[in-house]
């Protein structure tokens, strides 16, 4: 029973889209194409931003000691979005842009929402130990030693 309620749900959907184009069309004409077109290409462009960042973001996600399947499904939410985006339809286009909209970013913990990027978690640690740090300047303190 499950089955042919799913069956009869992936065979309504298409019908469904193209009805609404159809509807919309003859209300608007040639504004429903330049419409799907200018989407397309916003999902084309989405698919080729999130290709580029889903690595970075994974990279920053482990650096911030979260896992990495957080930014994976961050990832792939935005990559299905993108390809609901080029499919023609308007339907398609309301579910990829409700799936935009769910946040799916990492939460910032309170005390690291003032620190600067560049603070990694030992640091962090260090300071929370008593140790000093002087995060407000240009200032990096260590050793030198110049070797020719």
């Amino acid at each position: 029973m499950r089955f042919l309620f799913l069956l009869l749900i992936l065979l309504a959907f298409p019908i469904a889209e193209i009805w609404v184009l159809i509807e919309l069309a003859a209300r608007y004409g040639w504004l429903v194409l330049a419409y799907l077109v200018l989407v397309g290409v916003l999902g084309w462009r989405l698919i080729q931003d999130e290709k580029l960042l889903m690595l970075g973001r994974m990279a920053q996600t482990i650096q911030a000691g979260g896992t990495p399947i957080k930014a994976l499904f961050g990832s792939a939410k935005n990559l299905i979005a993108g390809i609901l985006l080029i499919l023609p339809g308007v339907i398609s286009d309301a579910i990829a842009v409700i799936l935009l909209l769910i946040p799916a970013g990492p939460k910032v913990p309170a005390d690291a929402a003032n620190e600067p990027d560049f603070v990694s978690r030992e640091t962090r640690q260090q300071d929370a130990g008593g140790g000093t740090s002087n995060h407000g300047g240009d200032v990096i303190e260590g050793e030198y030693r110049r070797e020719e």
